[in-house]
């Protein structure tokens, strides 16, 4: 039998398209680069595009570099052209080119999964994606979560579960980055989902039913690779901890100046594998987490044209920073995960600086836990494209700072408020 054509669900079609396309383009001089797959470039001309199954995405500065793609393409391939790009892998492309900024959205995208599931939105609005954990005091603050105690799910029940966060899942990765919390929480209890669970999904459900298209602004700036590493202990179920990390492109910080904000090109919400025995290690192990994701973004972003400078972490856990720059001594820190000591050879190698920066100016933490509604309502607008939304992120008051406020300002700063609306004034 001679196959002639792609025979789609065999697993060995992708790898024999990927090859018969790279025979095919490489006697026209484009080549696949060597760490990112899916990246493609020329030897010669100043062009580069994605390929995700068949769809191509071009970046180019001059039109016939595309049109000798176009033509290379057409001798094998049957082809159609977008030429205005609005577009691509299910997400759909705004393009401003005189504030060199981009929107990126997926329009449609929950309204079709809510009537796909059935579920209509609830009459009072929706701010939290997920309940929050009741706050506790001293050392009971510490102590894991009680264990879920209410009716199993049904295999029917169970099946839902599993089918809502498969459909919510690239819609998060892709655009809503504040469900992803929520999601990896769900995801986790879904093979042992309880009654509680279902109330859990439904509540996320409700939030994207009122938040239904979220948006991503992405403006020019330097490419270089910002990264906000953070961890909860023991916020999760077994006495877990979680790690997060915002990752996006901006400039390098100045210490003092505001953080310039940039849309998330990636982030990390997920539970440590290992029970942390401490806060400290579960800060080390989110650092670790994050420089492991670095180091392939920072391969990708090199082979794009944009080398990177020793890439800058921000932590707010002094002994997580210490030891990762080897400036204290590692005597209590015998028992930590081993491999949590690979951000120690990155930091060393120069690869990554990481410093120490308060936890109210860390992006990092809104993915590290779940929080209450007037949080996500307060701090939403930073990380999601909206009218409100600020271009800078205050630094966070030092202690010389408090004693020169005004009145209750000091208070408004300790409980947290959000960065944006934070004052910084000062006595005269």
């Amino acid at each position: 039998i001679e196959i002639r054509r792609s025979i789609y669900g065999l697993p060995q079609a992708g790898r024999l398209a990927n090859d018969y396309l790279r025979e095919k383009l490489r006697p026209a001089g484009y080549f696949e680069v060597k760490h990112t797959p899916g990246l493609w470039k020329h030897v010669s001309r100043p062009i580069q595009f994605s390929l995700v199954v068949d769809d191509f995405g071009v970046k180019y500065s001059r039109k016939e570099d595309v049109d000798h793609l176009i033509a290379t393409l057409k001798k094998d391939f049957t082809l159609s052209e977008d030429w205005v790009g609005d577009l691509y892998c299910g997400i759909t492309l705004k393009w401003d080119y005189d504030q060199r900024t981009l929107d990126i959205s997926m329009p449609g995208y929950i309204k079709k999964a809510l009537q796909r599931y059935k579920h209509a939105r609830s009459p009072r609005i929706q701010y939290s994606p997920y309940p929050a954990a009741p706050r506790t005091f001293g050392a009971a603050a510490q102590d894991p979560f009680p264990e879920d105690d209410e009716p199993e799910a049904t295999e029917d029940e169970v099946t839902y579960i599993q089918q809502v966060v498969g459909t919510i899942l690239y819609y998060a990765r892709a655009v809503d980055l504040t469900v992803l919390m929520a999601l990896s929480t769900i995801a986790s209890e879904q093979a042992k989902a309880t009654k509680k669970t279902i109330k859990n999904v439904g509540q996320m459900l409700d939030y994207l039913a009122w938040f239904p298209d979220a948006t991503v602004r992405f403006v020019a700036s330097d490419m270089i690779l910002n990264i906000h590493s953070d961890a909860s202990y023991q916020s999760s179920k077994g006495a877990k901890s979680r790690a997060s990390g915002h990752f996006f492109l901006g400039s390098v910080p100045v210490d003092g100046k505001p953080i310039f904000l940039n849309g998330a090109i990636y982030t990390l919400s997920t539970i440590l594998k290992m029970v942390a025995s401490s806060a400290a290690e579960a800060e080390l192990g989110a650092l670790f987490m994050n420089i492991k994701e670095g180091r392939i973004i920072r391969l990708t972003l090199a082979e794009m044209g944009h080398p990177q400078p020793p890439t800058p972490i921000h932590v707010d856990n002094t002994t997580a920073v210490g030891i990762a720059n080897d400036t204290i001594k590692k005597q209590r820190s015998r028992s930590f995960e081993m491999r949590y000591f690979y951000a120690c050879d990155q930091v060393k190698a120069g690869y990554f600086n990481v410093k120490h920066h308060p936890g109210a100016e860390n992006l990092g933490d809104y993915g590290s836990k779940h929080h209450n509604a007037p949080h996500h309502r307060n701090v939403r607008p930073i990380y999601m494209h909206e009218k409100n939304s600020p271009r800078f992120l205050v630094r966070a008051m030092t202690p010389s700072d408090l004693r020169g406020c005004v009145g209750n300002k000091v208070g408004a700063y300790i409980r947290g408020r959000p960065l944006p609306i934070i004052p910084t004034y000062r006595s005269q």
